[in-house]
């Protein structure tokens, strides 16, 4: 279903408070799209739909990102991360995501909810470089190695920042309206 898109330099930018919601079964499929999602990424609901939700992954997120998103998500653990996302039209939007796992009323896993909002631009100041060193890393390795080492890269980062862990740096990136 994913059409060939080029990506252009259009940034779109969501409001203060914007909120992006959607819901997944657990290989990915959207169940549901609210409107800004739709409106954002520039589809109708029924282009998204039954659709992987890596319709809006955008070629400049490194793959080394979602594997740690998959990884801490299949450990049963929720994500927290800031993505570059591909609107339909080619254009771009940045957020900071918040994924966790949805379970049913016995306990089974039927898929992930997402709630993604506006991110600081002093967070995207930190890792638009890191993303852009994490895809130099990915373009000289193999595709099998290329995640894995790029997401090394990453834990280099998060090291050298002092921070406890990824969680911890990420959220302490995220300071919603300069609080």
């Amino acid at each position: 279903m994913k059409k060939n898109i080029i990506p252009n330099n259009d940034e779109k930018k969501l409001g203060d408070n914007d909120f992006i919601v959607s819901k997944t079964d657990i290989s990915g499929k959207i169940t549901y799209a609210n409107r800004i999602f739709m409106e954002i990424a520039g589809y109708s609901e029924s282009e998204l739909l039954g659709v992987q939700h890596n319709i809006i992954r955008h070629p400049e997120m490194p793959r080394g990102v979602f594997r740690f998103m998959w990884d801490t998500l299949k450990s049963g653990n929720e994500f927290f991360g800031f993505a570059k996302n591909l609107c339909s039209d080619g254009g771009f939007y940045w957020v900071f995501a918040n994924i966790t796992p949805d379970y049913d009323k016995d306990g089974k896993l039927q898929g992930y909810y997402s709630v993604r909002r506006k991110p600081p631009t002093s967070a995207l100041d930190v890792l638009v470089p890191v993303y852009r060193e994490m895809l130099a890393i990915e373009k000289g390795c193999s595709a099998k190695e290329a995640p894995d080492k790029s997401l090394a890269y990453l834990f280099d980062v998060v090291a050298q920042t002092g921070a406890k862990n990824y969680d911890s740096l990420v959220l302490g990136l995220y300071k919603p309206n300069g609080v």
